[in-house]
């Protein structure tokens, strides 16, 4: 099975092949139903979503956020959590990081899984993150960056196996490609925030940090009905600052300890290169370490991507393997027995005994967010070929720094006069 359309050799970017003038989708369902990539990328319109953005109640698409306004209704949660959030100086500028990783304490005072893979807080009263699974022999499943407008043949194969999955869902791109973000809703599948605008968050000063979640959580309310209550930093970057606003939130910390690095394979930007064959070393290192018992105790997380046709292809190769491998393949939340994955109370996911017993039968996800919610003809723009970004803090944050820039290609934008535009 080749997801959305057969896979580029050369390059991770999304490959569309011919074109279908379909109808413009208007609902999830008829979304769901495309099977030609690029009638899956075009863009349609999306009410709900265009009548946000003409009112200024998101930040622009893709750019990181720089404030909340005051009249914005979370502005007031914002301000009331703020003289109590842990005094850590940003590590950069705007979601950029500075070069403070090279002189940062070897002592981690921040707890920084950017410089030390620190995943239990230093700061009284937080959560640690989740990085592995509690139940042994077993697979917390989930892909970074989605919702990628092609993704409707990965989640059909999902759908054959009856597994359900995390997803971690940038802002942005939920805006962009709502019908597919309901999918996830629909299908039952567990949605996390992944921010608004993929950037480094301790580079965020605490009210644009804030808003990076915050937008982001509104969006998928917005769009899929539903509220996520778990979160993942893009690149892994999370500090006890971020943590902080981010338990302010309602959101968990979800982060990984194996990592495919399947955002990497042919990116020419990244040096040295990352080829298929490694991004399949990773994934077979992972089921050896299974086979030979390594997850005994207790299981594991591995870092994977919707980022474009290449990594959902090879999430699709290495299924049968991995179902092999682990006695267990389940959400991140069902492994925690997170029956209650939202805010909102109607809609809930088995328990880890429910599920590992066949049952998928929590309440589903709405897929349809805010009323008049219907799509047609042409809206909020199009980022064709769907991708959206990724990364991982392992290997240091510059590399995430190229990444940005090499996605942003990807989807066929550029900055231009300080602001991303469409060049395709």
């Amino acid at each position: 099975m080749r997801v959305g359309t057969s896979r580029l050799a050369a390059a991770g970017t999304l490959l569309l092949l011919g074109r279908v003038h379909a109808a413009a989708p208007t609902d999830e369902t008829s979304e769901a139903a495309i099977k030609d990539a690029t009638a899956e990328c075009t863009s349609y319109n999306y009410p709900p979503v265009s009548n946000a953005m003409s009112s200024n109640s998101f930040p622009p698409l893709w750019q990181p956020v720089a404030s909340v306004p005051t009249s914005d209704p979370g502005y007031a949660k914002f301000l009331a959590m703020n003289a109590s959030i842990p005094p850590i100086a940003p590590k950069g500028t705007l979601g950029a990081p500075s070069n403070v990783i090279d002189t940062y304490p070897a002592t981690d005072p921040d707890c920084w899984w950017s410089s030390a893979q620190c995943t239990t807080p230093k700061v009284a009263g937080l959560k640690p993150d989740i990085s592995n699974m509690p139940e042994p022999n077993t697979l917390g499943y989930g892909f970074d960056d989605g919702p990628n407008c092609s993704h409707n043949a990965f989640y059909d194969y999902l759908t054959s196996k009856n597994q359900k999955a995390t997803m971690y869902y940038i802002g942005s791109s939920v805006m962009i490609w709502p019908l597919q973000a309901q999918r996830a809703a629909t299908d039952g599948h567990e949605i996390c925030v992944h921010t608004w605008s993929h950037r480094s968050m301790t580079a965020f000063t605490n009210e644009q940090a804030y808003g990076e979640l915050y937008y982001t959580m509104q969006a998928i309310k917005l769009v899929t009905g539903v509220t996520p209550t778990c979160w993942r930093p893009p690149l892994g970057d999370v500090d006890d600052r971020i943590r902080y606003i981010a338990a302010q939130l309602g959101l968990e910390t979800i982060l990984w300890k194996y990592d495919a690095f399947d955002w990497k394979a042919n990116d020419p930007a990244i040096v040295p290169p990352v080829t298929p064959a490694d991004v399949q070393k990773n994934y077979d290192n992972l089921i050896a370490a299974a086979q030979s018992g390594t997850f005994n105790s207790a299981g594991a997380i591995m870092l994977t991507h919707e980022l474009n046709n290449f990594t959902m292809q090879t999430a699709v190769d290495n299924y049968d393997k991995l179902a092999a491998a682990f006695q267990h393949i389940v959400p991140v939340g069902v492994g925690y027995n997170k029956t209650q994955p939202y805010v909102e109370t109607n809609v809930t996911q088995p328990n880890f005994q429910q599920y590992t017993s066949g049952s998928r039968t929590g309440t589903p996800g709405s897929s349809a967010g805010a009323s008049g919610g219907s799509a047609s003809g042409s809206g909020t723009g199009s980022a064709k070929g769907g991708a959206a970004t990724g990364g991982s803090a392992q290997g240091g944050q510059s590399a995430g720094v190229v990444h940005q820039a090499s996605v942003f290609a990807a989807l066929g934008l550029a900055f231009v006069g300080g602001a991303l535009a469409c060049v395709l």
